[in-house]
């Protein structure tokens, strides 16, 4: 897969239908936090960067999601990508509101999943992702209130060799940008249409909290997947794959 402008991407132009879908992942994650079946939806163009300092990407991270933002809104500008739905995974998500508002030329539609307008982090977690010698002990934290009991062992280690083989500082910039990101009092300026997926038994964002930004967004409508937490999309991926077929089409 190529890199553009430091950025690596995977890119999967398995249609020509409108509109482009951009997908973005959450902190410490990567692309491959996106499952196969929504990168290579049908009938539908879908990329999915690594962040900055992420995956393959070059770059050492960002503390604050406008400076993610501003990153991909560069990125989507130099490959070419006028206009797209952006879906975001919970600082994705954040990612995903900051460009529609700072940057809306650029955005057809959202798609939210597991994120709000307002991200709240443990103290105990930012303490510990502080310092490299405990950046372990966070991550697992962070996997056991973001994954329903029971999840195939060998997908949770899959996810925790990811994000371990991630530079402690970049993890604990990301959660310093979730742990600053507020935009409560904007979110009702976002105007395009806008899919919200909350994992019914999410711990990290429960479904209240979801359920607020839904209200916020005028032109939203939630989706509440079962069986589900804050990983909703790799717990559930043929449910948020259909939910984001279902969108897309819709305001196509």
């Amino acid at each position: 897969m190529p890199t553009v402008g430091g950025l690596y991407y995977y890119a999967s132009k398995n249609g020509n239908g409108q509109p482009v879908l951009v997908l973005l992942h959450g902190a410490g994650g990567n692309h491959l936090h996106w499952p196969y079946n929504l990168r290579r939806l049908n009938n539908y163009k879908v990329y999915a960067p690594d962040l900055p300092g992420h995956g393959k990407s070059r770059g050492l991270g960002e503390q604050s999601v406008q400076k993610y933002a501003a990153a991909v809104a560069e990125w989507m500008q130099a490959v070419g990508i006028k206009k797209a739905v952006i879906g975001g995974h919970s600082m994705g998500g954040a990612i995903a509101q900051t460009i529609a508002l700072e940057y809306p030329n650029l955005v057809s539609g959202l798609i939210l999943v597991a994120t709000a307008a307002k991200l709240s982090v443990s103290q105990d977690i930012l303490f510990k992702l502080s310092t490299p010698n405990s950046t372990p002990s966070a991550i697992e934290l962070i996997l056991k209130w973001s994954w329903m009991p029971g999840t195939d062992a060998k997908l949770l280690e899959k996810v925790h060799d990811q994000m371990m083989g991630i530079r402690s500082a970049v993890i604990y910039g990301d959660y310093l940008a979730c742990s600053n990101f507020d935009l409560t009092g904007r979110v009702n300026k976002i105007k395009v249409p806008t899919l919200v997926i909350a994992g019914e038994r999410d711990e990290m964002i429960p479904l209240d909290i979801l359920w607020q930004l839904e209200s916020g967004i005028k032109s939203a409508r939630i989706a509440v997947i079962p069986n589900a937490g804050h990983m909703v999309m790799l717990e559930q991926p043929d449910q948020v794959a259909r939910e984001a077929q279902s969108f897309l089409a819709d305001i196509s």
